[in-house]
């Protein structure tokens, strides 16, 4: 077999890998927003009323996010000692188990408030979970990938979490249809948790025959002596972990909006049959899978600050307008609400992994982009359908949710436009002998 033959086959196996890796560990991670949407408030926080009950499932909800940046600080820290094949294993394995071990858990009128307990903390595992698998699989695409196709590469672990929601919602949407709501509270719920299981089996399968990152290999090679990457990479490079989070606060406000609140907004509020809004949240995700790739693709051309930007400006420019669609209760509009929404996104979802793979150098990158893109979570994703019932409560207008997603837009927007334009930015360890010569730290070559 030619040199070529074998680099394309390894290059298939690692967006195999990040793909099919991401998409389990999301489709885990949502199948606990839909569920806390749908029936976690009833069955684990009820002595606080239907309104409370659900204030606090969406709590539950974002409380994970508080744990993804120290998964991301752990995993990110030995992931740039050990590497990144050895986290993404470990990784999907731990969301596999918390995710099984809620489709056992005895609920509130079970064993009272221990139920409630024990599911936020595997949900707190969940976080720590999320909070270092998406480094490392944006990191062996990139890392990976050939001259002019970081971009397109990059996509892949990306697009795992728009497939890993279709999947969960179709999963939903399955059962909701095919069983009575008497069933599904009392055990069909649990079953989406319990499948976990099957899939985790496949991604490990998949994962362990994904060789290390090349870069990651050539900078063992060259690395004698041991060093500290987090004060490095807080030292020298604060202004990136800050860009970065910010960066990704509007996607991810926007993107948990999608994920978890419109199928309960519609349902509860507007009356429209939940597997009717499960199907057409389910459909509309196929545009965020699209458009997710569309923006790996042509940030490779136009750049990825560029790309970034029109998506931003098309969800600024829908984020209000799509709640007088949704409102009329329509399941057409409601459908096209949905997939407008879904452009900007996956324009501003697709180019991520290669952006924040050039930000950094080397030596710091796993620590870098996990650390950015778990803080951006939280200020983003974590609280956006808690924030978005507390307007609707507070307010009775759906459309200020719309505002609330256009000011954090803007701030994304601007902070993506404070990055000087990385496509092109070597990505091999020279970066990281920059970053030895600020410190005093020796580096043999």
């Amino acid at each position: 077999m030619t040199d070529t033959a074998v680099r394309r086959r390894e290059e298939r196996r690692v967006l195999a890998g990040t793909l099919v890796g991401t998409t389990i560990e999301w489709y885990d991670f949502f199948i606990y927003a839909q569920a806390a949407g749908l029936v976690f408030g009833g069955l684990f926080f009820a002595p606080l009323g239907e309104t409370g009950a659900q204030i606090a499932s969406w709590a539950s909800l974002g409380i994970s996010f508080l744990f993804r940046p120290l998964g991301a600080v752990i995993a990110g820290h030995l992931g740039d000692r050990l590497g990144r094949k050895r986290m993404l294993v470990l990784t999907l394995i731990l969301m596999g188990l918390a995710t099984s071990l809620i489709g056992v858990l005895p609920t509130y009128a079970d064993i009272g408030i221990l139920a409630t307990v024990l599911l936020v903390l595997l949900r707190v595992l969940q976080g720590f979970s999320a909070g270092g698998e998406w480094g490392g699989a944006a990191l062996m695409s990139v890392e990976h990938a050939p001259a002019g196709k970081r971009g397109l590469f990059g996509a892949y672990p990306q697009i795992g979490v728009p497939v890993g929601m279709i999947l969960a919602t179709f999963t939903m949407w399955v059962l909701t249809s095919n069983m009575t709501q008497e069933a599904f509270l009392a055990w069909g719920w649990r079953l989406p948790f319990l499948f976990s299981i099957v899939l985790i089996v496949v991604g490990y399968i998949i994962r362990r025959a994904v060789e290390e990152s090349p870069i990651f290999k050539e900078l063992q090679e060259r690395r004698t002596a041991s060093s500290a990457p987090l004060s490095t990479l807080f030292r020298h490079h604060g202004r990136e972990v800050v860009l970065t989070a910010l960066i990704f606060i509007a996607n991810n406000a926007a993107g948990y909006l999608l994920i978890a609140f419109f199928t309960t907004y519609v349902s509860t509020v507007i009356g429209m049959p939940r597997p009717t809004a499960l199907l057409m949240t389910t459909l509309a995700s196929f545009g965020w899978l699209l458009f997710t790739m569309v923006g790996g693709r042509i940030s490779d051309r136009i750049g990825r600050v560029r790309t970034f930007q029109i998506g931003y400006a098309l969800i600024a420019v829908w984020s209000i307008p799509m709640w007088f669609l949704i409102d009329t209760g329509n399941v057409a509009l409601f459908f096209v609400a949905l997939f407008v929404l879904t452009i900007g996104l996956g324009l501003s979802y697709g180019p991520q992994s290669a952006l924040y793979a050039e930000m950094f150098p080397a030596d710091v990158r796993y620590s870098g982009v996990s650390i950015g893109y778990a803080l951006g979570a939280i200020l983003g994703g974590a609280f956006a359908p808690l924030i978005a019932e507390v307007l609707l409560t507070s307010t009775g207008k759906s459309w200020m949710i719309g505002v609330y997603v256009l000011v954090i837009t803007i701030v994304s927007l601007v902070a993506v436009s404070l990055v000087k334009e990385t496509r092109g930015v070597a990505l091999d360890t020279h970066s990281v002998d920059v970053v030895a010569a600020r410190t005093g730290t020796t580096r043999v070559r």
